[in-house]
């Protein structure tokens, strides 16, 4: 049976728990992996020299670049032969990133995942739609595992085919649904074609994750499906969905489960911690996977750490919802500007729908940024005050073209893009 107590753990505990945990990670990285030993002797550091967590900002970042240049198996700390699972990235810019399970990983995987979905406020004996995609992606199989550990009933329906998903929701009435927050609008669309109101749908609590969201997406998700909708938050370089999750009740930041994933947040620029509290890049070193664990992985999202919740006993402390990626970062005429700044900027006005697109150009050497958001109301008053709201709320000039609803791209279950960037095109 699942038991969600080690998230109330007294924080002197937990820092000593994640001092020895840290250390071993350290000591093995450093007898098993060899570009951590060529990085560690680079920097002069032996696994002696953590004898605190503040020591840990000594040692190196592990960055994206790191797993492609050692592709596929070189930051494997185990033997093939240990392997259970193999995911891997789509590899759309290059080499595929390649990430190992051993039975410990999963067993942690599956761990941290039933945390996130009793955090979500699924229990045991629910009927859990899982429309993540399965295969070389973690969600749809990461889920999955996690959801049979917190003992539900997994209907692995996987993404895409959204008629034969609505077919299923109808008939086989679950609870809980995972997916891609912008997938949940698409079925929202196909329920109320066929009739359904958030009275009528079966589905009570929505996880959804894999892209940015804002609080306007989920207050239509909300209103559309009927459900408590919270953010689960992952990466599989760390070990996939089930890093952290925010709790059905607060909604206020999502609790990182920190005995098994140390985080820390550091400026961009430097490299170097910040407060708690103050924005940054994320940095996550996991201490319990021994398959594949990574030291001071830089997650490149931008957000900050905020104290447990009082309400919930949790200890553990929250991410806030991720304000950008630092390499999505768009440098507008010299402004720094994340796509989810110009969201949330767009929440303010009613009349607009959260399908939006973003196209960068370029006019001689100046970058001109065109919004594409849909609207059942057109015309040029409208289109004129999106465009105030975003100069007055984001710094930048922008031009806006209204869409008809149902006009741009949507999900079919797997992440959505959200900016076309045709400075470089031929």
């Amino acid at each position: 049976m699942f038991n969600p107590s080690a998230e109330a753990m007294p924080l002197p505990d937990l820092r000593a728990l994640q001092l020895s945990r840290l250390q071993a990670t350290v000591a093995r990285l450093q007898e098993r992996v060899p570009m951590y030993r060529q990085k560690f002797a680079e920097a002069g550091l032996t696994p002696d020299d953590l004898t605190s967590l503040d020591d840990l900002r000594r040692f190196p970042f592990t960055r994206k670049a790191d797993l492609r240049d050692t592709y596929p198996f070189g930051l494997f700390s185990v033997p093939r032969s240990d392997l259970r699972r193999i995911h891997a990235s789509s590899g759309t810019s290059g080499k595929p990133t390649v990430v190992g399970y051993d039975e410990n990983d999963l067993a942690v995987f599956a761990e941290v995942v039933a945390r996130s979905l009793y955090a979500a406020g699924a229990r045991p004996g629910m009927l859990f739609h899982n429309a993540y995609g399965y295969g070389l992606f973690t969600g749809g199989l990461g889920t999955h595992a996690g959801g049979e550990r917190l003992g539900l009933g997994v209907v692995p329906v996987s993404g895409g085919g959204t008629e034969r998903q609505v077919s299923l929701i109808e008939d086989l009435e679950p609870e809980v649904i995972a997916c891609t927050p912008s997938y949940a609008l698409v079925l929202a669309d196909a329920l109320a074609a066929r009739g359904h109101t958030p009275e009528t749908i079966s589905l009570r609590y929505a996880v959804l994750g894999a892209e940015p969201w804002s609080e306007t997406m989920r207050r239509e998700v909300e209103a559309r499906l009927g459900v408590v909708a919270t953010n689960i938050y992952g990466l599989s370089e760390i070990i996939g969905p089930g890093v952290s999750n925010e709790d059905a009740a607060e909604r206020q930041g999502s609790y990182l489960w920190e005995d098994h994933f140390y985080p820390e947040v550091v400026d961009p620029a430097t490299g170097e911690p910040v407060p708690d509290g103050e924005d940054g890049v994320l940095v996550l070193t996991s201490m319990t996977r021994t398959a594949m664990p990574l030291l001071r992985y830089w997650t490149g999202d931008i957000t900050r750490l905020l104290p447990g919740g009082n309400a919930t006993g949790r200890t553990m402390r929250r991410m806030d919802g991720i304000r950008g990626r630092s390499d999505d970062m768009l440098i507008l005429r010299g402004v720094n500007v994340y796509p989810t700044q110009i969201e949330a900027a767009l929440a303010h006005l009613a009349d607009l729908r959260p399908h939006y697109q973003l196209v960068l150009s370029r006019t001689g050497t100046m970058d001109d940024l065109l919004l594409r958001i849909e609207s059942a109301h057109q015309g040029a008053e409208l289109r004129g005050e999106v465009v105030r709201l975003v100069k007055m709320m984001v710094g930048v000039s922008i031009a806006c073209e209204l869409c008809e609803p149902g006009s741009l791209p949507r999900s079919e279950g797997g992440k959505l893009r959200r900016v076309v960037d045709l400075r470089t095109a031929r």
